[in-house]
């Protein structure tokens, strides 16, 4: 019996998603509360490992149950529904004001899997330049930045990186992994208080992708690189010290996508043989 888990969390003081000895993280905490709930020793399965301090609004995991924990979930019959009864139970766990919540749960279609069947990411990246000035009520996810940026160079730039590329000047690199991604949408807006934006949606991110994309646009933002210089950038495959990876307190991970239920299983055997590929 596979579970999909809807996820949020604020990730300013977790040491990022994957399990870790001895600290406190993403999978941890929502693996301890299911083993309150359901017992045993459950595992999930997430869409995207985000970073220390990364926050999510639309994080995605899967969970496989055991038959034990499977007769545990149903012995409480919640109206008939004790699948989707178990978010509001892991929320009698990890307390009303947790900075992690299971929005919601639901019994997975077959074929579901949370990290392999998925096609797209979309990251949210917020930044106050002058022009917005600073919110202490936003501090926790939005970087700050004391120049005034200039948006729409930035919003110029961002939409020159969409396709398909090597992405390894704006990655950090790992033994191993491929850097090619398809960049899909890359924008920048003011918000109705003057924060910049990024919206930032790929079939896929290597490590710290966003927010060295965010700060070769930041770079551009100040006049110290020109529009033209992040795609020289990526073109010649090398990180520059004028590319910053930015704050993770600015990042969101705000979505992700799925194909219909007829292609969840196609899918994930697909993204398996090309990472084993890779």
């Amino acid at each position: 019996m596979r579970i999909r888990l809807d996820i949020a969390y604020d990730g300013t003081h977790f040491r990022g998603w994957a399990r870790q000895p001895g600290l406190r993280t993403v999978q941890g905490t929502l693996e301890g509360a299911l083993a309150r709930v359901l017992g045993g020793d459950p595992r999930l399965v997430v869409a995207g490992r985000t970073d220390a301090g990364v926050h999510a609004s639309g994080q995605v995991a899967h969970l496989d149950l055991a038959d034990d924990q499977r007769t545990r979930l149903v012995s409480r019959r919640e109206g008939g529904n004790a699948v989707g009864a178990l978010a509001a139970r892991l929320t009698g766990v990890t307390g009303a004001y947790s900075d992690v919540a299971v929005t919601r749960t639901s019994s997975a279609p077959e074929g579901f899997d949370a990290r392999f069947s998925a096609v797209w990411r979309r990251y949210e990246y917020r930044l106050a330049d002058r022009t917005a000035g600073y919110d202490p009520l936003d501090r926790l996810r939005t970087t700050t930045v004391r120049a005034a940026l200039d948006a729409p160079a930035m919003h110029e730039a961002a939409r020159s990186l969409i396709g398909l590329h090597d992405f390894a000047a704006y990655c950090k690199p790992r033994e191993e992994a491929s850097t090619i991604r398809t960049l899909l949408e890359f924008d920048w807006h003011r918000d109705e208080r003057g924060v910049l934006v990024a919206n930032v949606k790929a079939d896929a991110f290597c490590h710290s992708m966003v927010r060295a994309l965010v700060g070769a646009c930041v770079a551009v933002g100040e006049g110290r690189l020109d529009i033209a210089d992040v795609v020289q950038i990526r073109d010649a495959g090398l990180r520059v010290p004028e590319v910053k990876v930015l704050a993770a307190r600015g990042l969101t991970l705000s979505e992700v996508g799925y194909p219909d239920d007829a292609l969840l299983a196609a899918r994930a055997e697909q993204t398996r043989a090309r990472r084993d590929a890779d």
